[in-house]
This record gives C-alpha cells, sequence and structure tokens, in this order.
C-alpha cells in the first residue's frame, strides 16, 4: 500500500466514488426526463469504472508482480469503456427526438 502517498489514494478513491456517483445521477436523469436512452451511458461508464478499480486494486497490493494481470486488463476495460462511451453517445443522439417535451404553455388551438 505504500505504492502511492496519501494525496493520491485520496485521489484515486474520491475519483472512483465520483464516478459511481455520476453513473447515478445519470440513471436518476433518465429515469426523471423518461429518456430511456441515458441508460445507456450509465451502462457504458461500467467498464471505465472497472478500469479504475483494476487501477487502485494493483496499487493496494504495491503493485504486485503477481497482479500485473490487473494492468492488462485496466487496459482493456478503459478501450472498451471508451467505446461504450461512443455508442451511448451516439444512442442518446439517436433518440433525442423521441421524447416530446410537454406544450401545456403554447396551446394555441
Amino acid at each position: 500500500m505504500h505504492a502511492l502517498s496519501i494525496p493520491t489514494w485520496i485521489i484515486h478513491i474520491s475519483s472512483v466514488l465520483e464516478w459511481i456517483v455520476a453513473i447515478g445521477l445519470i440513471w436518476r436523469y433518465g429515469e426523471v426526463t423518461g429518456d430511456r436512452a441515458w441508460f445507456a451511458l450509465a451502462y457504458g461508464m461500467l467498464p471505465a469504472l472497472v478500469s479504475a478499480m483494476c487501477a487502485c486494486t494493483w496499487h493496494f497490493f504495491d503493485n504486485s508482480p503477481d497482479l500485473e494481470w490487473l494492468v492488462t486488463l485496466q487496459a482493456a476495460m478503459t478501450v472498451l469503456g471508451n467505446c461504450t462511451f461512443c455508442l451511448a453517445g451516439w444512442w442518446i443522439w439517436r433518440h433525442r427526438d423521441q421524447i416530446k417535451p410537454d406544450n401545456n404553455s403554447d396551446n394555441s388551438d
């Protein structure tokens, strides 16, 4: 656990916690707006979260050579996460016109 300084650990752990909160908030946004396309972004964020957790785990065990496979997994999850972000952004863009806003104040009939 001595691989990182205390301030660096604080940054690593707070980043993971912030990511979890962001996933929850994006999911909630999809529920509140009724736009289920935002759920894709929440799911798309999971590989990046796994990537961050791999890094924290590897550092927790002092960058042990026995756990070097975590570095490979982290890299793979980063690539997968970038792809899922891209797909989720496309999905949100594609479905942006399917959610109709309330036009209660614009009744000109």
